[in-house]
């Protein structure tokens, strides 16, 4: 998903400027789920240009300057300062968050006469055939092919059959009529012609306003996609 961007539908009543929800498929909802698994210093690290309303923010940068001579010497700031996220999710590095990956495979040779031996050090003479054992087989250990298995199974958090509604506070439901109506009737919206459709393009650059939203209001959608853009007209 780097450099690339996903598409929202937006439901805005254009009378109070408000998105009511958003339209979404299961990319832009496994991103937001992907979110709450980001570790506090991840979250800081990417917002460490952004005033923040908090001090996380000066902890960050204090812990950044700080001289290497105070911290243990089996620690280092890396993993305080970035930290990976704890959870595997494949294809998903929108915010480009480092990620627990699989167990690494490693790599073995044998002779290109296929000899029953094998070895770790390309190169190597066989000794059955006294030819060199440069030609490579993966040795896939259990845990790695245990989730390489589960990777392309499924991939993310949710199912994509589903279209989801996300809420101006982010919160996610499955879309359908009657989920709709109910909450247009929470809204006390009576006339459909103070509603508009509008289509927006969601990447890095919004990805990272709604983490800022989303740790200081509960209108996330409104603030990204309407606040930035009040000269856009809404039709």
């Amino acid at each position: 998903m780097t450099n690339s961007k996903m598409s929202l539908k937006l439901l805005v009543n254009k009378r109070d400027r408000k998105v009511v929800f958003a339209e979404a498929n299961k990319d832009f909802v496994d991103f937001l789920f992907y979110i709450l698994t980001l570790p506090i210093g991840a979250i800081t690290k990417l917002l460490a240009k952004e005033p923040l309303s908090g001090c996380l923010g000066d902890l960050y940068q204090s812990i950044e300057n700080l001289n290497d001579v105070y911290i243990l010497q089996n620690k280092t700031k890396e993993t305080i300062l970035n930290p990976k996220s704890s959870t595997y999710v494949f294809d998903q590095d929108l915010l480009l968050i480092p990620k627990e990956l699989p167990p690494t495979e490693r790599k073995i040779y044998r002779c290109l006469s296929r000899c029953k031996y094998i070895t770790s050090e390309q190169k190597t003479v066989c000794p059955n055939c006294r030819c060199l054992m440069s030609d490579e087989v993966t040795y896939v250990t259990t845990e790695a092919a245990k989730m390489a298995a589960k990777a392309a199974e499924e991939v993310g958090f949710v199912k994509g059959v589903v279209t989801y509604m996300v809420m101006d506070d982010l919160a996610v439901k499955p879309m359908s009529t009657i989920s709709t109506i109910a909450l247009l009737n929470k809204l006390s919206i009576k006339d459909v012609c103070d509603l508009a459709e509008k289509e927006v393009h969601f990447g890095m650059e919004e990805g990272l306003k709604l983490l800022k939203a989303s740790l200081e209001c509960k209108n996330v959608l409104t603030r990204v996609f309407l606040d930035a853009q009040d000269h856009v007209e809404i039709v």
